[in-house]
């Protein structure tokens, strides 16, 4: 069979490259083209457009990048038709993903979505229109299956891809002494991010917490994907490193963390390192967001437990002095840092322990035969 995947940021490149994996050992004669990134073109995808031309976040940058998306909704249309699949694979990334669900429903092919983009957070509406135009969904949080009942909507719960990929990872032992670090100071793990906009808005105060803290050492989680220049801000402070595409390695050796908001604080906890959340977005967004988004929290941590477990620091309170605080209450043991680890325990345990992209590779793949 011929599949078209569409994953538009770093994370859905990693799970798609997963599923296409557990699809090949199924349907040994299968061909695979979309939007994606080096890792599915690792697995054999051939790439219609690399996801960096889709890297465009918050309202502002959007009202800036319309005509370059519309131009690759445009040329993504067009290939799918050209390409003729038997099913469209959607990975995430809603804004994009749900246009093109809407032009292949009318065009008749099939939609499967893998990874729900977050309705569940603002416009909920929108699962409506999921409804109409996605065959099946498969989705990695226990509480979305619960929130698409609320629309009428049977989707599957496949398990947490996040999860998984930590439960496979195997720890680098030499992490220390490849960084060059002390194995006597306590390691504090700094996540800004893997976008260009979160580095610019996250790095400064992160910095500035290395800087107030010379007990401790400070490893940021870097990313090949991004421009090296833009870590240069922390290499004057003595006591901050970076350490590029390690971050599993990092967390497993890290005391504590603070983390920008997004997969990663999922994944800190997975490693179950305590952690202070922080976001800061520019004003148009800020208030954009508050005005749209419906949820509590904005941490998965959160999310998933329907509580404050970890601390949530919002725009203006992104400043060195109020994340130093807050940091320095879970990075010795606490009562904080106790309630953190032990609802890291529950996390693990709703998450499930099941292969996601295995189990959803099958679900795809009977579907498939039985339609």
């Amino acid at each position: 069979m011929k599949y078209y995947l569409i994953a538009g940021e770093r994370s859905g490149d990693l799970h798609g490259s997963n599923l296409v994996k557990e699809l090949k050992r199924r349907d040994p004669e299968s061909e695979f083209r979309g939007f994606g990134g080096d890792e599915m073109q690792k697995t054999g995808v051939t790439l219609a457009v690399h996801y960096a031309e889709l890297a465009i976040m918050g309202v502002s940058d959007v009202l800036l990048g319309i005509f370059k998306i519309l131009r690759l909704v445009r040329k993504c249309k067009q290939d799918i038709l050209d390409y003729d699949p038997d099913v469209l694979i959607l990975i995430d990334f809603g804004a994009f993903n749900l246009r093109i669900a809407g032009f292949a429903e009318k065009k008749g092919i099939k939609v499967f979505y893998y990874i729900s983009p977050k309705v569940w957070a603002w416009n909920q509406s929108r699962a409506l229109k999921i409804k109409r135009t996605v065959d099946r969904m498969f989705v990695i949080l226990p509480f979305e299956k619960d929130f698409y009942k609320k629309f009428d909507y049977e989707v599957d719960f496949v398990g947490n891809p996040v999860a998984d990929a930590v439960r496979s990872h195997s720890i680098n032992k030499s992490f220390i002494e490849i960084n060059n670090l002390d194995p006597e100071k306590k390691i504090i793990a700094l996540l800004p991010g893997s976008r260009k906009q979160e580095l610019r808005k996250m790095l400064p105060v992160m910095k500035q917490v290395a800087e107030r803290n010379p007990q401790f050492q400070f490893v940021v989680a870097g990313v090949n994907s991004l421009p090296a220049g833009l870590y240069e801000i922390v290499s004057e402070v003595r006591n901050v490193s970076v350490a590029f595409e390690q971050t599993y390695d990092l967390l497993a050796h890290a005391d504590a963390a603070i983390v920008t908001s997004g997969t990663a604080t999922l994944e800190t906890a997975l490693w179950h390192v305590p952690q202070v959340v922080i976001y800061k977005s520019d004003t148009l967004n800020y208030f954009a967001g508050k005005l749209l988004i419906k949820v509590k929290y904005i941490s998965l941590v959160n999310l998933i437990a329907d509580k404050e477990v970890v601390k949530e620091l919002l725009h203006n309170n992104v400043q060195a002095d109020v994340v130093s605080k807050e940091f320095l209450k879970i990075a010795s043991e606490s009562d904080q840092r106790r309630f953190q680890l032990k609802e890291y325990e529950k996390l693990s345990q709703d998450l499930g322990q099941q292969n996601p992209s295995a189990m959803a590779a099958e679900l795809m793949f009977k579907y498939l035969k039985s339609d």
